[in-house]
């Protein structure tokens, strides 16, 4: 086989009516939740998606002046729309296709407490789940874990493991090979020459030459996302599988040539939806146990600037999808387009903890006073989204 499966194991805790520190964080363990054979993914859109771009808000009258060269046409070529105000680029027609059966929420103009401009600061603070960067040395996944005291060990797919998954919970880490595939010719030459070693034949013998993993090609380069979450939905699918899983996908830092209906921000977003279907697709019955988080670090400017980008700006679009979500809305306060953060931005109208925090408590079963203590510190003024789950 051509995968390399590598397995971080992290400080393992004895759990059970306990308190541990983490991250200078106490967990009071006996409060500790039960999420059954639920599922969560969490997708990092590293870079900060232009949230405009990608669920327009078409019907906001100031919409076509505000994004200036970078507004989209208001027609069925460069839109799907999703209700009278609403549209999502045909980039995502996957994902609004999710929306109109019901199992897709967006969330818009939302941001973390962060509101400076730095993608390191700033994703910090998206995985640390505090409200101010580099503060808390754990993430608030890896603290969730540990409330649930789960058997299953959450994983990370990709080349590391990041901070949203890092702490006393032990997780596991999966990155597809980074060394070409063996030629099958080479390894049958191989065994010829070591036919009379019992102990090196025996080896190579049973190495599977004639059925190379035919996903693994398709795991690396630009267009990895698909295959990436479809060997996500393998490691969260039977009994023993994860129940918890991180995902990442970069380059959405769109500062030149962003484009509009198509170029490097469509392929990206054509790229995310495709991923989440093929995600969806793989995970056959267990997709109504399972909910994906999309979240990014923050907005982008609502003007474009002399390179055909976007600059780092504020506020963005989240979403929530799953077998089980009561989707098919766009959720919180839409700021209009008027009048803009710091003359720049799409004003901040909506916590994003808020949507982290109803799915942890709707979907996994994290008790409120938990999520507000523990898991987002110093968040108890925000409170988790109802009604995000059809059994919830």
């Amino acid at each position: 086989m051509s995968i390399l499966l590598s397995r971080r194991r992290f400080l393992q805790t004895t759990l059970g009516g306990i308190t541990l520190v983490a991250g200078g964080l106490p967990l009071r363990l006996a409060r500790a939740a039960s999420a059954g054979d639920k599922r969560l993914v969490v997708v990092i859109l590293r870079g900060a998606i232009d949230g405009l771009a990608a669920v327009v808000p078409y019907g906001d009258p100031s919409y076509a002046d505000a994004r200036g060269v970078m507004r989209l046409p208001l027609d069925d070529s460069a839109m799907v729309r999703l209700d009278a105000y609403f549209a999502m680029h045909t980039a995502l027609a996957p994902l609004a296709q999710m929306y109109a059966e019901k199992e897709l929420l967006v969330l818009h103009a939302c941001a973390t407490p962060y509101r400076d401009r730095s993608h390191f600061d700033a994703q910090n603070l998206l995985e640390n789940g505090g409200v101010k960067p580099h503060a808390i040395s754990t993430g608030w996944l890896n603290r969730a874990t540990l409330v649930l005291q789960d058997a299953h060990e959450p994983i990370a797919i990709g080349p590391t493991v990041p901070l949203l998954l890092r702490g006393q919970a032990k997780v596991n880490s999966w990155a597809p090979s980074i060394l070409p595939s063996v030629d099958s010719d080479f390894l049958t030459r191989v065994a010829q020459m070591y036919e009379s070693d019992p102990l090196l034949h025996e080896a190579i013998s049973g190495t599977d030459i004639t059925q190379p993993d035919s996903m693994e090609g398709g795991l690396r380069g630009p267009r990895a996302f698909p295959g990436l979450m479809q060997k996500t939905a393998l490691f969260l699918g039977g009994e023993s599988g994860a129940r918890i899983a991180t995902v990442e996908l970069g380059g959405w830092d769109s500062h030149a040539n962003q484009g509009l209906e198509t170029g490097r921000l469509a392929n990206n977003m054509a790229q995310l939806a495709e991923g989440l279907a093929a995600f969806k697709q793989a995970m056959g019955t267990a997709w109504n146990e399972t909910a994906v988080l999309v979240i990014t670090e923050f907005g982008r400017t609502v003007q474009g600037n002399g390179s055909g980008g976007t600059d780092h700006g504020t506020a963005s679009v989240a979403f929530l999808l799953g077998g089980s979500v009561q989707g098919g809305r766009v959720l919180g306060d839409w700021p209009g387009l008027a009048q803009l953060y710091q003359g720049r931005d799409l004003m901040p109208a909506n916590d994003l903890r808020s949507l982290l925090k109803g799915t942890l408590e709707q979907h996994m079963g994290i008790d409120e006073a938990m999520l507000s203590s523990d898991i987002f510190p110093q968040s108890a003024s925000v409170r988790g989204l109802p009604g995000l789950f059809a059994r919830s």
